[in-house]
């Protein structure tokens, strides 16, 4: 099958905030792949055409052989050991591993253009030098043949899980890496996160017949392999069926496979095909069943809250652990309760935008794909369960103080590979990326958040964003700079801390003196009751803004003078005597993440 140049063109388009400088590349893979479901090893065979739309002319390239940090002594390995934490994600004592257990990816044969290649591998890297310059504006042909062992169940992927799933197979073939405009992004593999070519995969599977395949992309043979694809019982040959993909503009391809697997097929909003592959237990199967309408349903609730999902099918699969996300497809563990079962598909079908569409480069701004996803996986979950949650981001505001308290909190924009502590890596990715929407919409407004997100997906999907393309968006629609909260937030590990001092007054007037003593200026919003029944709130600006945020309470809403970051003392003038306040609260609504709260409140004694 062979792509057009519509895609490439598509990929090369021009970010509209930057539009003289965007590019990025783009990738067609071929690919034919022969497992042996007994050994766990398999061979396979790839053509890959490249096409350089950076204005660079480039000498070499870079693969990823990513199966290769599955065995004593790889750099992930000896990372896992020495941590200054326990990593959670790995329930594996590496030196264990045996020969036949451990993962690996070999390249031979290498070629541009039919002419050999010289290669060097270091670790899960591939480095080769090419034997023709690739000029911008130009294309080449790169084959090679390879053969991998499927690793013992470590992270994500591997053999038999702990649920029995027979192959989980993720990050397995030699993916090229991204070249973008800071160059080559050739990371070690340490058990973290990605960043991919988008492109085109045409993916052949040959494995045992009995096997169900579940696999990102469009299953182009359904008559040929049966399954649950097709009434039709499938064609072997010597034993073997071939399952045929085709995934147009995804960044990855991914696949499980399992004898035993049910196969469901549910219609979800716009006629996407949504596909289930879970293993039959019957303490488990009702909950499979019923997940299917809530999949809908959370499908439904993204289309409208960020955007229309870009493709015609999704698949959930049980299998790898935990639950991970990859292009069309997501691996979840199934033997869980079934608000759980759907808590988990919340955050994973959510990353199909906030990865798969919106692509960040996740080792370095990991933070906008986990934390942007928790932050509506979070309110997708609250809504489709019917959990009518006070405040469903609780948990989220949570472990970010518990992280900002601790002493171990590193910049949000540290590589993620750099970490010192595996908890420091995960609350700053999850819980306080989630916050930083969440408190975006405390200093913006909820509904110019809601704008910023769906104008954010509309200009950039299929692209690579960075997080200045999403600040100057939500600048756009807001009138409000926030240069400031971007750097402060995602550069420092600066925090907030806001006190009310004392409030003083006489028989016309009330002093309420604030102090700052965070480092992080925020606006302020300072709910004062009275005690005959009237409301009003407060609301100091910060010059930094060069705006306002419009009211959103039904009460009265004061706009006072701009409180500058320079001074850390600020008189807030209420025109009623102290004897008539009730209470004083700074920042009601708890979406400031304010490290200490037990100092914004005054309750007017009697």
């Amino acid at each position: 099958m062979k792509f057009g140049t519509t895609l490439i063109a598509l990929l090369a388009l021009c970010h509209p905030s930057n539009a003289q400088n965007y590019w990025q590349q783009a990738v067609d893979y071929k690919m034919e792949v022969n497992m042996d479901v007994n050994t766990f090893k398999y061979t396979g065979k790839q053509e890959l055409l490249y096409t350089n739309n950076s204005p660079d002319s480039i000498k070499k390239v870079f693969y990823h052989l990513y199966f290769n940090a599955f065995q004593p002594g790889s750099e992930m390995a000896v990372r896992i050991k020495t941590g200054k934490d326990i990593n959670t994600r790995f329930d594996i004592d590496f030196d264990s591993i045996k020969p036949s257990e451990i993962g690996y990816l070999r390249v031979f044969n290498l070629k541009q253009e039919g002419y050999p290649l010289n290669q060097e591998v270091s670790g899960t890297i591939l480095e080769v030098e090419l034997k023709q310059t690739l000029n911008p504006s130009s294309s080449t042909l790169l084959t090679l043949d390879f053969e991998g062992q499927l690793p013992k169940l470590i992270r994500r992927a591997g053999r038999i899980s702990s649920e029995g799933v027979a192959l989980s197979v993720a990050q397995w073939y030699p993916k090229i890496v991204e070249y973008d405009y800071e160059g080559w992004n050739a990371e070690p593999y340490l058990g973290r996160e990605f960043h991919g070519v988008w492109g085109n995969f045409d993916v052949a599977l040959i494995l045992d017949k009995r096997y169900t395949v579940a696999a990102s992309g469009y299953l182009q043979n359904p008559d040929e392999v049966g399954h649950g694809y097709s009434e039709k019982k499938g064609k072997a040959k010597n034993g073997k069926l071939k399952w045929h993909f085709v995934a147009p503009k995804v960044h990855d391809f991914t696949w499980s496979a399992d004898p035993e697997y049910i196969h469901d097929i549910h219609t979800g909003p716009n006629d996407v095909s949504l596909h289930f592959f879970y293993k039959d237990n019957p303490k488990y199967n009702d909950n499979w069943k019923n997940l299917q309408s809530k999949t809908a349903e959370l499908m439904r609730f993204y289309n409208q809250t960020i955007g229309e999902y870009p493709y015609q099918q999704y698949t959930v699969a049980q299998a790898g652990d935990g639950g991970m996300e990859y292009a069309m497809l997501t691996f979840i563990t199934g033997h869980r309760s079934f608000e759980s079962l759907v808590g988990v598909t919340a955050h994973e079908l959510a990353h199909s935008w906030f990865q798969h569409a919106l692509a960040t480069n996740e080792m370095k701004y990991e933070w906008m794909d986990e934390g942007f996803t928790t932050y509506i996986s979070t309110l997708a979950e609250d809504k489709i369960l019917n959990q009518k949650s006070f405040f469903p981001l609780e948990s989220s505001y949570g472990n970010y103080l518990h992280l900002a308290r601790s002493g171990k909190e590193q910049p949000q924009q540290t590589n993620a590979n750099r970490y010192n502590y595996n908890l420091a890596y995960e609350l700053s990715a999850y819980s306080k990326g989630a916050v930083f929407l969440s408190q975006l919409g405390y200093i913006i407004g909820e509904n110019k958040l809601a704008e910023t997100l769906k104008e954010y997906y509309r200009i950039h999907q299929f692209q690579h964003p960075v997080p200045n393309d999403f600040r100057r968006i939500a600048e756009r629609i807001s009138g409000i700079q926030l240069k400031w909260y971007m750097t402060e937030w995602t550069q420092t590990t600066n925090t907030i801390d806001y006190s009310i001092e004392s409030v003083e007054g006489d028989a016309t007037i009330t002093t309420v003196k604030l102090k700052r003593i965070g480092l992080i200026p925020m606006p302020l919003e300072i709910l004062v009751n009275y005690k005959d029944g009237v409301s009003e709130i407060h609301y100091i600006p910060i010059p930094l803004m060069r705006g306002e945020k419009e009211n959103p309470y039904p009460m009265n809403w004061i706009i006072q003078k701009d409180w500058p970051w320079a001074y850390p003392e600020y008189e807030l003038i209420l025109n009623r005597p102290k004897r008539e306040v009730e209470n004083i609260f700074v920042d009601p609504t708890y979406y400031m993440a304010d490290i200490d709260r037990e100092n914004n409140t005054f309750f007017n004694k009697p």
